[in-house]
């Protein structure tokens, strides 16, 4: 056995706080960039740098890796370097409304068009109102009157004279219309006069009054023209005026943004526009007195000259750099908003509000995949945007609502972005596998280890990670032996001696609870002693199950043997993970053999309690007693294995070695030592293979063996692989120092045998048998016992049916011989 058992110093790698030259992290500088992930850092890099279609960036890692504080800090370092992308604005179309127009402008210069334009209207607001209140307006417009009146007036005197010429005068009917009315004596004649005429006269009258309706409809087309007339007049006037009041206004700001087309066109279209409705810009207290609700009345005029200035970069320095933590559709793209008036629903291009892709048009978006895959219809519409390049503003109510709404279409506005996502492994593969754009779309993937090598230069960065943190949130600094510490937590966090834990929100908690402890002792700096604490104490807080169930085996309620020897019994190892805490317990494994030919019977699976990677261990098992003992003879043998006491599922092929040697055990009739622990997967080659959890599995042994007695006998069997594995605590440590508890590391089955047993596996010789009173002997011989048994069973169950084969003819021969006897005395 003992070359088999493991010294101490195997069992744990300190951390000499020698290897540090400070005394104090306060004499550390800051980190800079992030410690361990060498590959993502490459990847990121690249990511970033290259500037082609797809190549966006999917970050990927457990949670705890760094992921989101490292994006933040690399993509804005990066952004910081790249120019400030353009202003985005939406006008008023004034050819179709329902299409509002998308403006970019040098960063800064859109919020200085928007002012501009803001201070055009109230400009034109006092401009226009008083160059039409002015003297020279009136003039003008009294003598364009003036001269329509007079044309009006020499067209009614020549209808007049037309009238009396024959004989009728005209009246104004109630309708407006001008009637001809016959005359007599110089007054209107009367139906009775009317009625004395001759026919002759009658029809002679009747002739000159069409004459007259003729010439008076002719007279009233005049009057009309000239009214229209005066009306184009009226507007030319109009317009002259109100050019000369708003023409060298907009002509300042045509020459200010002459370098800008897009804009010049919408000036011009402006400039048409106020001339065509400059009534909006006038006072007219009767309009005003003639609506219903004045108060109520949005001012349009003021509404649709408005600039919409939708992304405003005059304060950026670089590029845009979004953290959307909501990435709702709308929130994504943008939305239109509504306001309701009066019962109706109304909006107009001011309503338009943009969404992350507009903030981060031109530089960096970073979201959380979970985030952006469980916001409705947000995932399709990220895609969208990404393979079309633009950003199209439309409503979910457009296609998902019964009822249609008018609603407006904003103009695209095109995009350049670079996207960064944060998700975990398995989010990265399912998109990748089951999303036939993901692959397109996202071309570079940076993933995160959680773990990296126990260097020097990255232990020294360690310590430059504590400084980071001191300094940022006001922590006591740590002094050599702290840092020390620290270092060997994370090499537990990741169960590796020549490896460290990146799993930095653990080591961060680690930092904030050992400060908060030498705040309590009056500490000035954290050294060991207040970090070794923080972990017993968070240990503390989360391991209450853990007691209870050495409760359980201290009172004998949960069945163990930690002393002795038994035949077919065995305990082994498993981990516990309840969350925000993992612990090790044994578990009492039992082995019954029989005679039999129905193989390994697995009870867990039987009463359907074991998972697949289980049974498949019970396989391997059949496979290595197939392959060790059954070349010459068949394996015929019945047996059960069974986890005691175990009410919940077992999974896992790392109990598959402790069956395979309650089995032997059962078979041989040979006891096993109860105060050693096994764990480890074994091969058909009876080969020992790597677990996880090694290092919480022995602690959790040792601490049922504590409140059970300790003997100096007990101890676990782990695999010589898992060697690399351990960081135990310091308790089972000095255990082990004393000779209280025994590690031992083995390669085989054999060898696992012989520590149970206290006897050697033993080689076949050169005749193929084993030595006698080796475990693979007493192995061979119980088997072939059984064969023997079977085969003389099978043979007895042979002769059977011969005899009663026999039995029948001498039944039959005495039958017919009386039956003989008979008929002769007949």
């Amino acid at each position: 056995m003992e070359k088999y058992r493991v010294e101490v110093e195997k069992l744990y790698r300190k951390c000499d706080p020698e290897i540090f030259a400070f005394e104090t992290t306060a004499e550390m500088p800051p980190l800079e960039g992030i410690l361990g992930q060498e590959r993502a850092v490459r990847a990121t890099d690249f990511g970033l740098r290259i500037k082609r279609y797809g190549y966006n960036i999917f970050l990927t890692g457990h949670t705890g890796t760094g992921k989101i504080s490292y994006a933040r800090s690399v993509v804005q370092e990066m952004a910081e370097k790249e120019p400030v992308p353009d202003d985005w604005c939406y006008l008023y179309n004034f050819k179709n409304p329902g299409e509002p127009l998308a403006l970019n402008l040098p960063a800064g210069m859109g919020s200085v068009f928007s002012r501009d334009i803001h201070d055009l209207l109230e400009d034109l607001k006092e401009v226009i109102p008083k160059v039409f209140n002015t003297d020279e307006y009136e003039r003008q417009k009294a003598s364009l009157i003036k001269k329509f009146q007079e044309v009006r007036s020499v067209l009614m005197e020549e209808l007049n004279k037309v009238a009396q010429e024959n004989g009728f005068i005209l009246k104004r009917t109630a309708t407006g219309y001008l009637t001809p009315v016959p005359i007599k004596d110089d007054k209107e004649m009367s139906e009775e006069d009317f009625n004395l005429l001759t026919p002759e006269e009658r029809e002679e009258l009747e002739k000159k009054s069409t004459e007259v309706q003729l010439k008076s409809m002719e007279i009233v087309r005049r009057v009309q023209n000239e009214e229209r007339h005066l009306k184009e007049q009226y507007r030319e006037l109009e317009h002259k005026t109100g050019l000369h009041a708003v023409g060298h206004l907009i002509d300042e700001l045509k020459e200010k943004y002459s370098s800008f087309p897009k804009v010049a066109h919408y000036l011009e279209q402006l400039q048409e526009d106020v001339l065509e409705n400059l009534a909006d810009f006038r006072d007219d207290e009767d309009e005003k007195q003639q609506l219903p609700f004045p108060w109520l009345k949005r001012d349009t005029t003021a509404t649709k000259y408005e600039v919409n200035l939708v992304i405003d970069n005059k304060d950026t320095k670089g590029a845009p750099v979004v953290v959307e933590s909501n990435p709702t559709y709308y929130n994504l793209i943008g939305r239109v908003e509504y306001e309701n008036k009066l019962g109706m629903i109304t909006t107009d291009f001011t309503m338009i509000k943009g969404g992350a892709f507009h903030r981060a048009n031109g530089g960096y978006l970073i979201l959380q995949a979970k985030d952006l895959l469980l916001n409705f219809h947000s995932w399709e519409a990220f895609k969208r945007v990404l393979k079309t390049k633009e950003l199209r503003i439309e409503t979910l109510a457009e296609q998902y609502s019964l009822f249609t709404m008018a609603t407006l279409k904003p103009e695209p506005i095109p995009l350049n972005i670079k996207v960064i996502i944060i998700g975990n492994p398995f989010l990265y593969q399912m998109l990748y596998r089951y999303d036939e754009d993901f692959c397109k779309l996202f071309k570079v993937k940076a993933d995160f280890d959680i773990v990296m090598d126990r260097s020097a230069e990255h232990m020294a960065k360690m310590a430059n990670f504590i400084s980071t943190h001191c300094q940022r949130e006001g922590l006591r600094h740590f002094d050599r032996s702290g840092v020390a510490r620290t270092v060997e937590y994370s090499s537990r966090l990741a169960e590796h001696q020549g490896k460290l834990c990146t799993c930095f929100n653990e080591i961060v908690e680690l930092l904030y609870e050992a400060d908060a402890w030498a705040e309590i002792e009056n500490k000035t700096v954290v050294s060991a002693a207040q970090v070794d604490r923080a972990i017993r104490e968070k240990i503390y807080r989360s391991n209450k199950y853990e007691n209870k169930l050495l409760e359980m085996v201290e009172e004998g309620q949960l069945l163990f043997d930690f002393s002795g020897e038994k035949v077919g019994q065995v305990n082994g190892l498993a981990v516990l993970d309840i969350g925000d805490y993992v612990f090790g317990k044994p578990s009492r494994i039992t082995a019954a053999t029989y005679l039999g030919r129905r193989g390994i019977v697995n009870i867990e699976r039987e009463s359907k309690m074991s998972g697949r990677i289980h049974d498949k261990g019970i396989l391997i098992i059949s496979g290595y007693l197939g392959q060790k003992y059954a070349q010459q003879t068949p394996l015929t043998l019945s047996a059960s294995l069974c986890f005691e006491q175990s009410y919940e599922g077992v999974e896992g092929d790392s109990a598959s070695s402790t069956e395979l040697y309650a089995l032997l055990s059962s078979i041989a009739d040979v006891p096993l030592k109860q105060g050693i622990a096994v764990t480890g997967s074994v091969n058909q080659k009876g080969e020992i293979q790597p677990v996880g959890g090694i290092t919480r599995k022995i602690e959790g042994f040792f601490a049922a063996c504590k409140v059970t007695g300790l003997t100096g006998e007990q101890g676990v069997i782990i695999p010589h692989q898992n060697l690399i594995n351990l960081m135990l605590d310091a308790e089972v440590l000095q255990a082990v120092r004393e000779n209280k508890f025994h590690i031992y590391a083995v390669k085989t089955v054999e060898e696992g045998m012989e520590i149970l047993t206290g006897i050697p596996a033993g080689q076949p010789g050169e005749d193929g048998n084993y030595p006698e009173g080796t475990i693979n002997y007493l192995v061979v011989k119980r088997l072939q016992e059984y064969n023997a048994l079977l085969d003389k069973q099978g043979r007895d169950q042979d002769k059977e049916p011969e005899k009663s084969e026999e039995k029948e003819e001498k039944t039959e021969e005495q039958d017919g011989g009386k039956d003989g006897g008979k008929d002769g005395e007949k």
